[in-house]
């Protein structure tokens, strides 16, 4: 079976987070009010040239902008629960764009609608816009579509609708909720130091928005002896219950899994964050790592929320790209190719179970301890097959790299990390001879590639077909 590209609403993906397992962290009605779950804010414009030309000199442009702004209000209804839409004013000079901008300073996209040829303020417009674009072109309204390759050269966050239809905005909807999603965003980054990883973290702040904050192994230390150890073992208890099995790990390792997992939640709470990566090799071998993180982390992506591993910011932005855009949560994985066989596997200790989304059932588990170190609790997801999936991840926060592939089953090898699923995949051998920008590749259920090429383009990064 084939999975599309299918879109949550704002109030879908809430609440399926908000009734989820993580809810109480929050609670329902916060969980729905957190500024990442609200609706983005659309600013509408319209230009057009004090003397027109085209379509036509004899044009009326307010009863033109009118008509629109009836059918945008019919497209508002429509998307209440995910959009705001403000503004609407209809500009026809450079003078009035830093006014116009200064108003809607908080919006986290603009709307552009040119009316006429010449197209009025529109240069001024988009080269002064602090916020990401999408230019929608009905026919007969200027040639100024023409231009929109140059901006995007030039480093412009806009993308381009041509069309006689504002249904043509629907796809776009989605895109400006994960706009809104990743400017609200706080992701808790935990290392022995933030050397290495600063720079990277105030280059996806400066793209995005999201906020990044640096703690130390002796914070997560705290965060663990913080939580209820008595609830932790009630907790392990009702893991062990819904496991096919329990193989290695003690009860000991499977409790403090989850006591480990209580405190972050409590973090998140006080740092009013939705995510976190902790650089977990450096502080297991050194055993400075009070348990394995590896039970929080699906816990969490099962949930909508962001644990990552290693301390991966890439990976980790590339989830908060997908995950709100599709309601999919990403896999973080270790590629394995297989070039004999045009195959890919992924494995990781670390995989959600509803991988075909939060709103979704759960895949069968196996609690086992983490391969390499043969130590802790982990679990080996026991994923869909006959699947299509997308395999991502930032090269930086202006690049991002995407292919496709197809689940043809799930692989339990005492090699490599617990969950392992084979992929088929367009060209393995071309995968293999350009692959770059460091081993993680993230894993999410449906064919994302158009959704993410839209926002590349609107946000500004790049968008590169791997393979």
């Amino acid at each position: 079976m084939t999975v599309r590209s299918c879109p949550l609403s704002r109030r879908e993906f809430s609440a399926a987070l908000c009734s989820l397992p993580m809810a109480p962290m929050f609670g329902a009605d916060e969980c729905a009010q957190l500024p990442w779950n609200q609706p983005a804010s659309v600013a509408r414009v319209f230009v057009a040239s004090p003397t027109v030309h085209w379509p036509k000199p004899d044009m009326n442009v307010e009863r033109d902008r009118a008509e629109v702004e009836a059918r945008m209000s019919e497209v508002a209804r429509k998307h209440a629960q995910d959009v705001r839409f403000v503004g609407g004013e209809l500009l026809r000079q450079d003078s009035e764009v830093e006014g116009w901008l200064k108003k809607h300073a908080q919006a986290d996209a603009i709307l552009i609608f040119p009316m006429t040829a010449p197209a009025g303020p529109l240069n001024a417009l988009v080269n002064a816009a602090p916020a990401p674009m999408l230019y929608f072109h009905r026919p007969y309204a200027g040639h100024s579509w023409s231009g929109v390759g140059g901006w995007q050269q030039a480093g412009k966050r806009i993308a381009v609708i041509a069309s006689s239809t504002l249904d043509d905005l629907d796809p776009y909807v989605p895109i400006f909720r994960t706009i809104h999603h990743l400017k609200t965003s706080k992701v808790l980054v935990v290392a022995a130091s933030p050397k290495g990883r600063q720079e990277l973290a105030d280059a996806f702040t400066k793209q995005f928005g999201t906020q990044m904050k640096f703690f130390t192994y002796d914070d997560l230390k705290e965060v663990f002896e913080s939580a209820d150890a008595r609830k932790a073992e009630k907790e392990a208890e009702a893991l062990k219950r819904a496991a096919l099995k329990v193989v290695e790990p003690k009860p000991q390792e499977i409790t403090d899994a989850l006591r480990f997992y209580l405190g972050v939640q409590s973090w998140l709470e006080r740092e009013r964050a939705n995510a976190i990566t902790l650089d977990c090799f450096p502080g297991l071998l050194a055993k400075k790592l009070p348990a394995y993180p590896c039970i929080a982390w699906s816990k969490l992506n099962d949930a909508g929320y962001y644990g990552v591993c290693e301390g991966d910011i890439q990976s980790t932005m590339t989830q908060m790209l997908i995950t709100p855009y599709s309601g999919m949560p990403g896999f973080v994985t270790d590629p394995v190719f297989d070039t004999s066989r045009n195959e890919v596997i992924h494995a990781h200790c670390v995989s959600a179970t509803k991988m075909k989304g939060i709103h979704g059932p759960s895949s069968p588990f196996i609690l086992r301890n983490h391969l390499e170190t043969a130590e802790g609790a982990v679990m080996q997801v026991l994923v869909p097959a006959d699947e299509t999936i997308t395999c991502a991840r930032f090269a930086g926060a202006k690049k991002f790299l995407i292919s496709t592939g197809e689940v043809t089953g799930n692989v339990d090898s005492d090699r490599g990390c617990r969950t392992q699923f084979r992929t088929r995949v367009a060209d393995a051998q071309k995968m293999l001879e350009n692959y770059s920008s460091g081993l993680h590749r993230v894993i999410f259920y449906g064919d994302h590639v158009r959704a993410a090429e839209r926002m590349g383009k609107m946000m500004g990064f790049q968008v590169v077909r791997e393979g």
